[in-house]
């Protein structure tokens, strides 16, 4: 991996959160959670031109906040108001295959209205967090002309506010999502025909994100598998789906192109950094990583999918 001098803007807007997470290895509280604090950080060693929108309220620790901007990313636009900060509870099944949430303040993030600084409405790629659609389709109407939007969503939203779901995706270049909520927002249980179904609705290329069993990318009529790299050890799996998705924007950020072989090799990418984020609790996975880490271990994932075309 070679570092650029010139990368593309990446902007961020999501929740930046306190996570009391309890499972096999203990409950551990007020970790650092979010879906951007988990993006930032995985899309920040790839450009060093990441800034994220969000909220936190009065009872949120200024280390973190201090941490994200030792590493450059800009964090201008987290709002600090006086309340509580979003804060989840949840507990994860011995296997940590499935979680259970047990509580959900939505504290500040409740009244959160994203507002973006004159320097934020220029960004060349823009990642919307799973907030809410409204506010999605709210960034979007600010920012001047992306060269690429990208969205995540989640169960809540398709359930309960489908119509305005479906008003943002029609303004979305790519979706990402769990298979789970693939086949509950198109109401088709194989995932190739879920696909097709939510493509209709606008995104010109859809990211379906499997666990353990790596992540989907449909576009242009094909499909790209990128698997996840066998660990040895997972303890968290709470940053996966958003670490991957900050991997995969940082590393376009970095290629400055959006060819489907540069997209293909952003899925790889993803997949590396969701691997670090779940070894360990929290952010503690993708802090302290080096080029060579990362590369070390985008070069075993793309041995373990490496196999030679035959001719019968």
């Amino acid at each position: 991996m070679h570092v650029r001098s010139a990368h593309r803007s990446l902007l961020v807007v999501g929740s930046v959160a306190l996570d009391d997470i309890d499972g096999p290895f203990g409950l551990h509280r007020d970790l650092l959670g979010g879906s951007a604090s988990f993006i930032a950080r995985a899309a920040a060693y790839f450009t060093r031109r990441v800034s994220v929108v969000g909220v936190i309220g009065d009872d949120f620790p200024r280390r973190h906040v201090d941490e994200l901007a030792g590493i450059g990313v800009d964090i201008s636009g987290i709002e600090r108001t006086p309340g509580e900060t979003f804060h989840w509870v949840g507990r994860y099944a011995p296997d940590l295959a499935t979680r259970e949430t047990l509580d959900t303040r939505l504290g500040v993030f409740a009244d959160f209205q994203p507002k973006l600084h004159d320097a934020h409405k220029d960004a060349e790629l823009v990642l919307l967090g799973n907030i809410d659609p409204v506010l999605q389709l709210d960034v979007l109407r600010q920012v001047r002309s992306p060269v690429l939007v990208a969205a995540d969503t989640m169960n809540l939203w398709i359930d309960i506010k489908r119509d305005d779901l479906v008003k943002t995706l029609a303004k979305v270049g790519t979706l990402m999502l769990n298979d789970e909520e693939a086949r509950q927002l198109a109401e088709e249980h194989n995932l190739r025909r879920a696909a097709g179904k939510i493509l209709k609705m606008g995104p010109t290329s859809l990211i379906i994100k499997r666990g353990d069993a790596g992540a989907l990318l449909f576009h242009g009529g094909g499909v790209f598998a990128a698997p996840a790299m066998p660990l040895a050890e997972v303890k968290d799996p709470t940053g996966a789906g958003d670490s991957f998705a900050g991997g995969l924007m940082g590393y376009l950020a970095y290629a400055g192109d959006l060819s489907p072989s540069t997209i293909r090799t952003a899925m790889i990418m993803g997949s590396v950094m969701g691997s670090f984020a779940v070894e360990q609790f929290s952010v503690d996975g993708l802090r302290d990583l080096t080029t060579a880490k990362i590369q070390q271990r985008f070069d075993e994932l793309a041995e373990l999918a490496h196999f030679e075309r035959v001719h019968l």
